[in-house]
């Protein structure tokens, strides 16, 4: 089957395992080729090392997915520093691998070209990698996540800068935490922009919201950039994107495209180290 590379995002809300087939040359046409696997866990940032890595065996042998010695590498993109720290150590003490930690100190194939890169989150990092190899002309990321992201790719694969909004279920808590009558409710597509139930003007409100903000700040960065592919991604994308005409194309794994492609970028950095703990490969 050949060697395999673990991409780790790891997000305020879920952290998200991906393991990747290496060594498949060629264009990549969707985000999703060449992953093998993917596992999501709520990232949580009292769990133990042990704790993940029985998490993550007992998938990858439900799976039947080698491990251990048949992992070439580990890339660790995180937006939770707390979370951040167990997962180095479950590659170092499970895997026998120092993992790569993205970040502009490796070599990502783009110009950042914000004020101070170091502010840059290595997610949004990892997205615009993946829009640029994914993209022929200028891109606009649109990440429905734990917040909504905005992040412009040029076509020569500079990193211009993008925009944060607090997501759609950060909000959502945030209005029915501080208004006494609302609830929260399931986010779905109500019958009509005009609410009929308290129910149905909370969709209202966060579908034509969402609508309505995505595409008026897409509309503004395209006026600085010009016409770009929109890519919806996050783990709200697949929910939002047919409901919001400017997002041309939806990729629910750019994050970890993105990571997969630093990590051939950097493999040369890549190392192999002695782990401690004990394991047996598969």
């Amino acid at each position: 089957m050949g060697e395999l590379l673990l991409a780790v995002d790891i997000g305020n809300t879920d952290t998200v395992f991906g393991f990747y087939q290496l060594g498949r040359e060629g264009d990549h046409r969707r985000a999703e080729d060449g992953l093998r696997e993917h596992l999501r866990l709520a990232t949580r940032v009292d769990r133990t090392v042990d704790e993940i890595y029985l998490l993550l065996r007992q998938f990858v042998d439900a799976r039947d997915l080698p491990f251990a010695d048949e992992i070439a590498g580990v890339i660790i993109s995180s937006s939770a520093p707390g979370a951040t720290q167990a997962m180095i150590e479950l590659a170092r003490r499970w895997l026998g691998i120092e993992p790569l930690i993205l970040g502009r100190d490796l070599d990502l194939g783009l110009r950042i070209l914000y004020d101070n890169p170091n502010e840059v989150g290595p997610d949004r990092l990892a997205d615009a990698v993946g829009a640029h190899d994914l993209c022929a002309g200028p891109s606009i990321v649109v990440d429905l996540g734990t917040a909504t992201t905005f992040d412009a790719v040029s076509a020569e694969g500079d990193y211009l800068g993008g925009a944060i909004c607090p997501g759609v279920v950060v909000a959502l808590d945030a209005l029915v935490a501080r208004a006494a009558a609302l609830r929260k409710v399931e986010i779905a597509a109500p019958r009509s922009v005009i609410g009929k139930t308290t129910v149905e003007s909370i969709q209202a409100g966060v579908l034509y919201g969402v609508r309505g903000q995505v595409s008026q700040i897409v509309a503004e960065m395209e006026e600085v950039i010009g016409r770009a592919t929109v890519i919806g991604t996050g783990g709200l994308a697949e929910l939002f994107a047919p409901f919001i005409p400017v997002i041309t194309q939806v990729e629910p794994w750019l994050t970890l495209h993105g990571l997969r492609l630093t990590f051939e970028r950097n493999r040369h950095l890549a190392t192999r180290i002695h782990a401690g703990g004990g394991h047996n490969g598969a």
